[in-house]
């Protein structure tokens, strides 16, 4: 009989952690089909800082470095530069990027690291307890905006695809969602670009993932996947903004 499905090698064979309806499992599958697609398992190192973007290293067989919050691309760095010859990548979450990790993802890109950035979006913090992110919706709740967020006390909602994109450094950057079929088959495409451009020492490239957590937006998994539709992708929208060759 032809195997037409199965798991990816990269991918870990135990049982996931995360709550219902979670999408990490979907990218650490399309992460872990890159890698085998791409063969380079054995060359990949993966850097997780803290959050619920942490655990990646249970579910991806390559090399791993844990980081402090918000350094994973500062660690990313280091490992590139001594080991040029190795496929890094940072597996990060909004509340960690975007927020303690501001400054490094910036100059990261801004300096075109070789690497490649993973970047995981529910709109909250997920591990921690459901605090309002840098990129939580206006009016959204959370634990920490419980009538939701105001934009005149917390700001706008931060997106770093766009702010990423105006960098010299950044070779690649696209945001994707994985909440349907045909969104997953884009992201995987994406997460594969963002790889190669890494392969192929163009600079710095990363990929935006906007995904659930059912548990801290207090929806049912479903429910969850149509809010991406609904709520999300309409700030955060979807497409490549930054590909090799272009000058912005």
């Amino acid at each position: 009989m032809k195997v037409v499905f199965e798991r990816p090698r990269a991918l870990s064979d135990v049982t996931t952690h995360y709550c219902p309806g979670c999408t990490h499992g979907i990218i650490h599958r399309l992460v872990a089909e890159v890698i085998d697609e791409l063969g380079i398992l054995e060359r990949t190192i993966g850097v997780a800082p803290v959050g619920c973007a942490v655990l990646a290293y249970n579910y991806l067989e390559c090399d791993w470095q844990q980081a402090a919050h918000g350094r994973a691309p500062a660690v990313a760095t280091g490992i590139k530069r001594a080991l040029p010859d190795r496929v890094v990548f940072t597996y990060q979450g909004d509340g960690d990027l975007a927020s303690i990790g501001t400054a490094e993802i910036v100059h990261a890109a801004n300096r075109g690291e070789r690497i490649t950035v993973i970047y995981v979006n529910n709109a909250i913090y997920g591990m921690t307890g459901g605090q309002m992110a840098p990129t939580t919706l206006e009016g959204q709740v959370t634990a920490t905006s419980p009538r939701g967020r105001d934009i005149k006390q917390a700001g706008h909602p931060m997106r770093m695809a766009e702010m990423l994109a105006t960098l010299p450094g950044v070779s690649y950057l696209a945001r994707v969602a994985v909440n349907k079929p045909a969104n997953i088959m884009k992201a995987k495409k994406a997460i594969k670009q963002a790889f190669m451009v890494q392969i192929d020492d163009l600079g710095f490239g990363m990929v935006e993932i906007l995904s659930t957590c059912p548990t801290n937006w207090g929806l049912q998994p479903a429910k969850a996947m149509e809010w991406v539709d609904e709520k999300m992708i309409p700030y955060y929208p979807l497409g490549e903004f930054k590909v090799p060759g272009e000058v912005k």
